[in-house]
């Protein structure tokens, strides 16, 4: 087992950050913990606790005194380059019902598949665990799943799921499931109410690459999700029922050799995104600043830059993006998720195995 120690490191920043027009004020920045092995996603759970995922399989509970326990029973993944365990999310009751949900690439090299749990916690171990999502059809190579999890207030659940890289002509396929976003109630079945009944009962959006970001805003009633691109053009959509949203009929981007994936841009009957990025920035760990420790940062999107390795705070102005910048220099790493606490908090990781809490 590899080695994991918590860590009380604490970084006061006594000099002012300006912030476009606002002016930060001095902040506190916290390791929780250090040592972790490729953590994926972090998940509040009450006020002092914390579920993590580690991609080659663990899901373990974080304390705020730092101590770290395994939680036993978690489904076996299939573990490879981007696949592993990927998303843990509470559900809205977890407090009463001590449900979550975790996403996961299933299967094996030939026949692999994003894959969705709901399971109860009991103490440090799950049980009745149930499969509510397989995605279909069966994809070979461990690339390009997506995996991001959150729960809209009618209580479904939506589901980002990559195009598998070498399927990306299947993002614009209804009879596929890669590159979309779907949508299932949380005992796996697929509301009615779905854009495409028929055709594809589960997809909520389709012409996405590799959805790494995910949030419902629920003072905005917005769904906003960010996508890598290819070589460029890395996206950040506000995401409705059945649009389409090009991928790969219009990038930003190329591909890595330099060639044209598509001379279009933009095109008919094709959302454009509220922000893109070339070079790409390598956006994961999506979150909504809604909290009063940070009060001029009200509404604002957080994110973590896995190839620039530092937090993003962004702003917008109903769908302009007037304000991207880097934040809280003294988190350093690939960040991988950030989550903002009812208390105001905000918590990051990053793949080196760091946790970080923000506080003033």
């Amino acid at each position: 087992m590899h080695a994991l120690k918590s860590s009380v490191t604490r970084f006061l920043c006594l000099s002012f950050l300006f912030t476009g027009s606002s002016l930060a004020q001095d902040y506190l920045v916290e390791t929780l913990a250090t040592g972790l092995n490729e953590p994926w996603a972090i998940a509040p759970v009450g006020d002092d606790a914390f579920l993590l995922t580690e991609k080659p399989g663990r899901l373990v509970r974080l304390e705020s005194d730092g101590s770290i326990t395994t939680i036993k029973g978690t489904p076996p993944v299939y573990f490879a380059r981007q696949g592993g365990l990927l998303e843990v999310l509470a559900d809205t009751d977890f407090a009463d019902n001590r449900t979550i949900y975790l996403s996961f690439a299933g299967g094996d090299k030939s026949g692999n598949r994003v894959t969705v749990v709901k399971a109860r916690l009991d103490g440090d171990r799950l049980s009745d665990i149930q499969t509510i999502l397989e995605v279909s059809p069966d994809k070979e190579g461990p690339a390009h799943y997506g995996g991001k999890l959150t729960l809209l207030p009618d209580g479904t659940l939506l589901v980002s799921v990559g195009e598998g890289y070498k399927y990306r002509e299947e993002s614009q396929n209804l009879d596929w499931e890669l590159g979309k976003l779907l949508r299932i109630k949380t005992d796996g079945t697929p509301p009615a109410d779905n854009p495409f009944p028929n055709k594809a009962p589960r997809v909520f959006s389709y012409g996405h690459r590799n959805p790494q970001g995910l949030i419902y805003d629920e003072a905005s009633g917005q769904i906003l999700m960010t996508e890598h691109g290819p070589k460029g053009g890395d996206e950040l959509n506000r995401i409705e029922a059945g649009r389409n949203y090009g991928w790969p009929a219009i990038t930003y981007g190329v591909d890595y050799s330099g060639a044209v994936i598509s001379p279009f841009t933009e095109a008919e009957g094709m959302e454009q995104p509220l922000q893109y990025w070339v070079p790409s920035i390598g956006p994961s760990g999506l979150a909504v600043y809604r909290g009063d420790l940070f009060p001029e940062w009200q509404g604002d999107l957080l994110l973590g830059s896995l190839i620039n390795e530092e937090m993003r705070r962004l702003k917008l102005d109903g769908d302009k993006v007037i304000l991207d910048e880097a934040i809280f220099p003294e988190i350093k790493g690939r960040v991988r998720d950030v989550r903002v606490l009812r208390n105001g908090k905000i918590v990051a990781i990053t793949e080196e195995g760091d946790v970080f809490q923000v506080a003033r």
